[in-house]
């Protein structure tokens, strides 16, 4: 059973595209313990999500390849979330929108960081 955390934060984690590929073609092959550790040493995902993003890309789901892409992803499966950062935002309390991300996922605190400055971009675009 996969935890709500976990997935999201599979979700929202950029993983570029040939470490994608290349995790999927590892698991195509079986080697689905090599699968997990290339996911890892790609990315920013941790020992317990990295599985999970592995099982979403061999069911045929993308995994955001930059924190653009992240925002967009996290707004698809937590508008309440996103909403909440861009108060925080708005009010100037970077650091707290961060430590609410990390709180409702399992990201860590440099992709939680980056998230957020996306998100913030995003804001400031408008």
């Amino acid at each position: 059973m996969t935890s709500t955390k976990a997935r999201t934060t599979a979700l929202i984690t950029p993983v570029a595209q040939e470490v994608q590929d290349a995790a999927k073609a590892l698991a195509a092959q079986g080697r689905t313990a090599q699968a997990v550790r290339r996911l890892r040493k790609g990315s920013g995902l941790s020992i317990h999500v990295a599985p999970v993003a592995l099982n979403m890309l061999t069911q045929g789901h993308t995994l955001p390849i930059d924190y653009r892409q992240a925002v967009d992803a996290l707004r698809q499966c937590d508008a309440r979330l996103v909403s909440e950062m861009r108060n925080l935002l708005r009010d100037g309390d970077q650091d707290s929108a961060i430590k609410l991300l990390r709180e409702q996922t399992d990201i860590d605190l440099t992709g939680g960081y980056h998230l957020v400055m996306a998100l913030s971009a995003q804001l400031d675009a408008r």
